[in-house]
């Protein structure tokens, strides 16, 4: 064969220059943007990510229980043009994806919370900010509302098709931890609601927080006990560094005008004494749609449906505060029968797969919520980097759906556990 004969077979691929496209480029799913914001991100801060409660065996136990599922495809179906749209809550979205809430984000990239939104709201999905975010309630809405409509985009990448979500359009939650203090309970409340928040997600399995043994050994609790380990590994990651000395102080930003709490005295401000007279109180107060986010069993998903919810979000805290709890992903069936078919049913805790989508919509669920997913993103590029991660999701997700033979998210609730099969 000849040089001029290869050189048609082969195609060079173009040099990248900007390093944070190049790295990017490089991640095909989200194992590698987790392996790039691990090289970029001192350990403490990668720890506190990735990390859980105690053994951390629900960690593991949520991922592991969405791969435990095996498909069963239909063949010989046109999926030329596989719609990957879902309904929850009131609204139309491009993928049945949400983007979770998460404490202290501006810790693993000085774009912190601004960076999820806008990256989120360029795809078309809800965003949900933690009552612990290092960005105020009114910033985060006044930086997603003024995102351009037209943005610039990498080709194939998604964008808003929603009707009733045209760009421009924030689809902003707010995460509510029920604190002590039950004025700034009401104070957050209200806020969010002026800032046009649509959906209030309350949390219900932090009334004491879990014990995140990596934390403890690397010494991210106040005042610091740093190890000569842990100053190594800080010392090492320059970069992150330079950005994070260009970038204002982190703190919890939605405190304010209150006493500050560290990391580890977070749970000084959580109400452990809350019950289900708390979330009707809130019902009674917020305008929006209500979703209570928590492990909810049968009964505590009709109770919340009986307290006012529109929805329940299966949740273990990705394992971070009762270990060994139950994978959230095998309670979707369960859920589903015990609100029947009108409730919004999402469920977090270890997605890390557009096919993960796909199950948990085969077992009854109305969409997924990511946290470390989009983390990893964050760490490792950025907002183009939590992009990158919802690109590769969905472009994961589509393909999980036309390789099952469906054409569309509905019919794949709808055709449900035909497609599955437990291993």
């Amino acid at each position: 064969m000849r040089a001029s004969e290869i050189r048609q077979l082969i195609r060079m691929k173009p040099v990248e220059l900007d390093a944070t496209r190049r790295r990017l480029s490089a991640c095909h799913d989200i194992a590698d943007l987790r392996a790039a914001g691990r090289r970029l991100t001192p350990r403490p801060v990668f720890d506190y990510v990735e990390g859980g409660a105690d053994e951390e065996l629900s960690v593991r136990a949520n991922t592991r229980a969405f791969r435990r599922w095996r498909f069963q495809p239909r063949t010989l179906v046109n999926v030329s043009a596989a719609d990957t749209s879902a309904a929850f809550l009131g609204s139309v979205a491009p993928l049945p994806l949400a983007l979770a809430p998460t404490g202290y984000t501006r810790m693993m990239h000085p774009d912190g919370e601004i960076a999820a939104a806008r990256a989120a709201q360029r795809h078309g999905l809800p965003y949900t900010l933690s009552t612990m975010a290092t960005t105020t309630i009114e910033t985060v809405a006044e930086a997603v509302s003024s995102l351009p409509t037209s943005p610039d985009r990498p080709p194939g990448s998604s964008l808003p098709t929603s009707p009733d979500r045209p760009p421009g359009q924030p689809g902003l939650w707010f995460q509510l931890y029920i604190l002590r203090d039950s004025g700034l309970n009401k104070e957050l409340v209200d806020r969010a609601a002026a800032a046009g928040y649509r959906v209030l997600v309350v949390t219900v399995d932090c009334f004491v927080t879990g014990h995140r043994t990596r934390d403890r050994r690397n010494g991210l609790v106040i005042p610091p006990e740093l190890t000569a380990r842990t100053l190594a590994s800080i010392a090492g990651k320059p970069g992150y560094w330079a950005r994070m000395l260009r970038s204002p102080a982190i703190e919890f930003a939605n405190f304010a005008e209150h006493d500050v709490v560290t990391i580890e005295d977070t749970g000084m401000l959580f109400n452990p004494a809350i019950t289900w007279d708390d979330i009707a109180e809130l019902r009674a107060r917020w305008p929006g749609r209500l979703v209570i986010k928590g492990p909810l069993g049968p009964a505590d998903c009709r109770r919340a449906v009986a307290a006012g919810a529109d929805g329940v979000q299966l949740s273990n805290h990705g394992g971070r505060q009762l270990d060994r709890a139950v994978p959230p992903v095998d309670m979707i069936a369960a859920a589903r029968d015990a609100v029947g078919p009108d409730v919004a049913v999402l469920v977090d805790s270890g997605v890390r797969h557009g096919s993960d989508l796909a199950v948990a919509l085969a077992l009854g669920a109305d969409g997924c919520a990511i946290g470390r997913a989009y983390l990893y993103g964050l760490m490792a590029g950025g907002e183009p980097g939590v992009d990158r991660a919802l690109d590769i999701l969905a472009a994961q997700f589509k393909r999980t759906m036309q390789l099952l033979g469906v054409s569309s998210a509905a019919e794949l609730r709808s055709l449900g556990r035909e497609l599955l099969v437990a291993g």
